[in-house]
């Protein structure tokens, strides 16, 4: 007899200690999106002092509650003033999630035009590293340790075809982040989650760079029956991962990229 699956629902704030995050002073860049907005709530509700720094466009379209700073990402010096000022607003900054990037829509590599291949870069690689570079003399600066999360992808380790410059910029992102836990350790742990497709508005192009309506590049009914577990990601999952590396059950962890796919991809 075949039974049906079952499916196990996403990590929320319930899964946590009340206080797994109580007193952290936590940045969260582009906190407006959909993983943001969830990792910001859930955050929040287990004791986080929560700051967003997002593209002003993604701040109009979700604007949170908590203290939040207009950016633009692929500007260092742009960055690195709304660092300074979520720093001084949240009286330090304990730890930092990156969530920063988009997709462009498929193209192959050779094929891609060098304008939409510098976008991609700076959008995700360029604006981890300036990140980086804006946070990490606070993240030292930190009583508890600092702690830097950022997001990668699947894409940055399997290559497939058609993702232009996607894949590369991420790639690039998984040895940055190695890169800065060796050069920070120990007083600085610096991680990163890399999902597969989450259902959110990054399928459309990504919060603040186009229509959250639209129809998805891709659909997420069909992609879900593809993965092992049987469904396409939700925000949840991808930020059940992330906390746990903001905790202090993650604090012999460094460098290291957890890849969250649901069994699609597994290094």
């Amino acid at each position: 007899m075949t039974t049906a699956p079952t499916f196990h629902p996403p990590a929320t704030a319930s899964c946590w200690a009340p206080d797994a995050l109580a007193g952290l002073s936590l940045l969260v860049a582009g906190g407006c999106g959909g993983i943001g907005r969830e990792l910001v709530a859930q955050a929040t509700a287990l004791g986080a002092r929560v700051g967003v720094i997002d593209l002003p466009a993604s701040i109009a379209a979700h604007p949170p509650l908590v203290p939040h700073w207009g950016c633009d990402a692929r500007d260092a010096a742009s960055i690195a003033s709304a660092v300074d000022e979520a720093a001084q607003s949240l009286g330090g900054i304990d730890a930092c999630v990156n969530l920063i990037g988009f997709m462009t829509p498929p193209c192959p590599l050779a094929s891609t035009p060098v304008q939409t291949w510098d976008e991609v870069i700076r959008g995700n690689l360029d604006s981890a590293f300036y990140l980086s570079r804006a946070v990490l003399p606070h993240l030292h600066a930190s009583p508890r340790g600092g702690n830097l999360v950022h997001t990668a992808s699947g894409l940055g380790a399997w290559a497939r075809p058609n993702y232009g410059g996607y894949g590369p910029a991420k790639a690039g992102l998984i040895l940055l982040t190695r890169e800065l836990a060796l050069e920070n350790a120990p007083r600085v742990r610096v991680n990163a989650v890399a999902p597969g497709a989450v259902d959110t508005a990054f399928l459309r192009g990504g919060t603040g760079r186009s229509d959250e309506r639209a129809a998805p590049s891709v659909d997420p009914q069909a992609f879900g029956q593809l993965v092992p577990l049987g469904r396409i990601a939700v925000p949840a999952d991808v930020v059940g991962p992330t906390i746990f590396l903001l905790t202090a059950a993650s604090s012999y962890l460094t460098g290291q990229t957890i890849y969250i796919n649901g069994g699609t991809y597994m290094p």
